[in-house]
């Protein structure tokens, strides 16, 4: 089942292949980890006369059942590696949970030997 996704353009004109890299994304997080419950983006892009360009800014929030994965303010100027760096930031700490999640059920002896080994 899709992960439910929504996405929200600040300060810019939406964008098809903007939305459809998003959801290709978010298609590939749900291979990881199922039980995501939802997963809000932000794409904005401040300061658009600014002297170095404009550059834009994404905010991923990803909900997990006990908490939210969150990456807050990577730049780019080109808006497609904006997004393939923010993902990969929400990648890193959703595998992190999820490797926090299993040692949870692990106690601290048999942590030892499986590191051992």
């Amino acid at each position: 089942m899709p992960i439910p996704t929504v996405i929200t353009f600040h300060e810019m004109p939406g964008s098809d292949g903007v939305e459809a890299a998003i959801h290709r994304w978010v298609a590939r997080l749900e291979h990881m980890y199922d039980r995501i419950a939802g997963c809000h983006v932000v794409v904005d892009q401040p300061h658009k006369r600014h002297r170095h360009g404009g550059a834009f800014q994404l905010r991923v929030v990803l909900s997990v059942p006990g908490e939210d994965v969150t990456v807050n303010h990577v730049r780019h100027e080109d808006v497609y590696v904006a997004i393939a760096d923010a993902f990969r930031a929400v990648r890193r700490q959703l595998q992190d949970l999820i490797a926090s999640r299993r040692d949870l059920g692990r106690s601290p002896q048999t942590i030892g030997r499986a590191d051992a080994r």
